[in-house]
């Protein structure tokens, strides 16, 4: 990309970093970015009820739509980096990149100004991915447009600086918080029997939820224990009310669904066995996300014609995000930019967006757009262009989102 258009993104990239907005609050966010576009681009921009896009125009009218995707929101961490551009909201920071992301998809449009490509772009400005809510409401554009391809990339630390890292099929896994509240009957602590102390049956939940796990299973799964909580902890008092909250992993969204309907049918008649109640919450949930062979692709060719490394990631990554709403509706891929191997991890009070990226996010998203699949190309069968990649076998399990 160009000199100026860098500078640009980098200055917006660290304006954003200032003002970090939670999921579904970002408000500010959203009009940094579109007061943008409308000072430095003639994109045409449509707002959405908090989140928006933005649409260049191709010269064919009759060729297929091609979209790119960035995600606006920031996590409840406080900033505890010495930045000349730190968060100045205590207890939320960009710690996942994604202003980084909203930055890169800025300098698409800044770089598609001086253009005309031949199909019709879109960016679109999601909000909440960090609790898996804003792509199931984004995702409908796609249909309405009649958009054929979409693309994303999330920054990955553990991975090679500026290299594009990717994976055919299942990228990354379906995940959800299940909260379950228990009400019993409190107590005097000496005498627990006049009471119903849902303890026993939150113990007997948390190792059926490792049991289950033991099971044999299509893909991996897992269930992580994220919150435990009994009574006020007063040794004069039997508890009378608890919760447990658990994080369900799996490769699958179907049988997520079937480990949420064990542990419920489980811990339900195991209350009633105990005269308790219980009542069940679900939090972030979010989708498989399966990258199609036509996107790889597509990724694969542009990272080719720009002499960019490629890693290819053997296994999925856990972390979840929801563009895998967007990809059950149309081709495309999801695709991550190395960090540097010794980067510091998503989600950490130490992390920050590497602004060397930057400018690799843009040429790549150029590069789709362009990118044309030759037949002669002779390509492995899992998609490595560049067999020297290697991933940290850490790196692609250990960071990323929220859930």
């Amino acid at each position: 990309m160009r000199d100026v258009n860098l500078r640009k993104i980098l200055e917006l990239r660290h304006t954003l970093h200032r003002r970090p907005e939670l999921s579904l609050h970002e408000e500010e966010t959203g009009r940094i970015l579109r007061d943008f576009l409308r000072a430095n681009t003639t994109l045409e921009i449509t707002e959405r009820g908090g989140w928006f896009y933005a649409v260049k125009r191709g010269t064919d009218l009759a060729a297929d739509a091609i979209a790119f995707r960035a995600d606006m929101d920031a996590l409840p961490i406080d900033e505890q980096l010495s930045l000349s551009y730190a968060s100045e909201h205590p207890g939320i920071s960009h710690k996942c990149g994604h202003d980084g992301h909203c930055a890169a998809l800025c300098g698409l449009a800044l770089e598609l100004e001086h253009q005309k490509p031949v199909r019709t772009v879109y960016l679109i400005f999601q909000k909440a991915e960090e609790i898996g809510a804003g792509a199931a409401l984004a995702a409908s554009l796609i249909d309405e447009r009649k958009i054929r391809e979409i693309y994303a990339f999330h920054n990955l630390s553990g991975c090679p600086e500026n290299a594009v890292v990717y994976r055919r099929g299942l990228t990354q896994p379906a995940s959800e918080g299940v909260k379950i509240i228990y009400t019993g009957k409190q107590s005097h602590a000496s005498a627990p029997e006049d009471g119903r102390n849902p303890s026993e049956v939150i113990a007997d939940t948390v190792l059926y939820t490792r049991d289950l796990v033991k099971k044999e299973h299509r893909g991996m799964v897992l269930c992580t224990i994220t919150g435990m909580q009994a009574g006020s902890g007063d040794f004069g008092i039997s508890a009378g009310e608890g919760s447990l909250s658990v994080t369900l992993r799996a490769e699958e969204e179907a049988e997520m669904q079937e480990m949420e309907d064990d542990i419920l049918t489980f811990t339900r008649e195991r209350a009633s066995e105990l005269g308790i109640e219980t009542e069940a919450q679900i939090y972030d949930r979010f989708p498989e996300t399966r990258n199609s062979d036509l996107g790889v692709d597509k990724v694969l060719a542009a990272a080719k014609n720009l002499g960019i490394e490629t890693v290819p990631m053997e296994r999925l990554w856990r972390a979840s995000e929801d563009f895998g709403h967007y990809l059950k509706r149309c081709e495309g891929a999801m695709f991550y930019i190395g960090n540097g191997k010794e980067w510091p991890a998503l989600h950490t009070a130490e992390y920050d967006f590497n602004d060397r990226i930057l400018a690799t996010a843009v040429d790549m998203f150029l590069g789709i757009i362009e990118a044309e699949i030759d037949p002669r190309d002779e390509i492995d069968p899992r998609g490595e262009i560049d067999p020297r990649g290697e991933i940290d076998p850490r790196g692609e399990i250990a960071q990323g989102g929220r859930v």
